[in-house]
């Protein structure tokens, strides 16, 4: 049978989800867990890897076991909880269809990045301070542009283990919400770095560094290096990941 895990987590002491050599990341712990907890070695596959230090919201992940009722699931998320502490959530467990799989059927990611334009000295865990002034409609301008391309490989870490760079991003904007700059965006896959390369360019955009021009000649180039850096981890989460309906029983 297989089983949806559906969890949020505090990225700050992780390597991110994917397992690392000499590292903790989400999945080893959780797939420690359940072995301890359902006496059996389970693989667990999650809907797509976190970078070091972000956080999730809203994330899925799965494995396979045989049938456990709906009685005994609660238990085993009671059980998961208390095992994890505070760092991992687990929001809910269910049934699945036998072909269901967390990060291939996942239609979308959304993603939301925290900027404080005052010090927060209460929430600086969770957001980057950038105090300097950002032209926001400028950023949104080149916000815009994002959707027109497909190719994010000057947003990539270098070096990584995919067979392409293309990505669909569906919706891209800077807003602000009280003493912070939200950016939120989602597309149907994100590359290793990409959304903290892309703000780390776009602040660049906001201080007049760049034109929204010259924005566009740096996702055409495809090279990392002409891009701006990466923001910090801390103040980026993983939002929401969506599914179509038909695959949870």
């Amino acid at each position: 049978m297989r089983y949806f895990l559906h969890l949020q987590y505090n990225g700050t002491n992780f390597c991110g989800w994917q397992i690392q050599p000499n590292e903790p990341s989400v999945q080893e712990i959780i797939e420690t867990a359940l072995m301890h907890i359902l006496r059996e070695k389970i693989g667990v596959t999650g809907c797509g890897r976190t970078d070091t230090g972000v956080h999730a919201l809203d994330y899925y992940a799965h494995f396979d076991f045989q049938e456990i009722s709906l009685e005994e699931l609660g238990k085993l998320k009671f059980r998961l909880n208390r095992y994890f502490g505070y760092d991992i959530n687990i929001l809910g467990i269910y049934k699945m269809k036998e072909d269901a799989h967390s990060r291939f059927d996942a239609v979308s990611r959304t993603y939301k990045y925290y900027i404080a334009t005052e010090k927060q000295p209460f929430n600086n865990d969770w957001s980057y301070y950038f105090s300097r002034q950002l032209n926001i409609e400028a950023m949104n301008l080149a916000c815009e542009k994002l959707l027109t391309y497909k190719d994010f490989t000057s947003f990539s870490k270098l070096h990584t283990q995919v067979n392409n760079n293309n990505c669909n991003i569906l919706f891209a904007l800077w807003e602000k919400e009280g003493d912070n700059l939200v950016f939120t965006i989602k597309a149907n896959r994100f590359l290793r770095n990409m959304v903290r390369a892309i703000v780390g360019t776009l602040l660049e955009v906001g201080l007049g560094k760049k034109n929204v021009e010259e924005f566009c000649e740096i996702i055409e180039s495809k090279n990392r290096s002409k891009a701006g850096l990466s923001v910090p981890a801390k103040a980026l989460f993983l939002y929401n990941v969506e599914y179509e309906k038909g695959i949870f029983l």
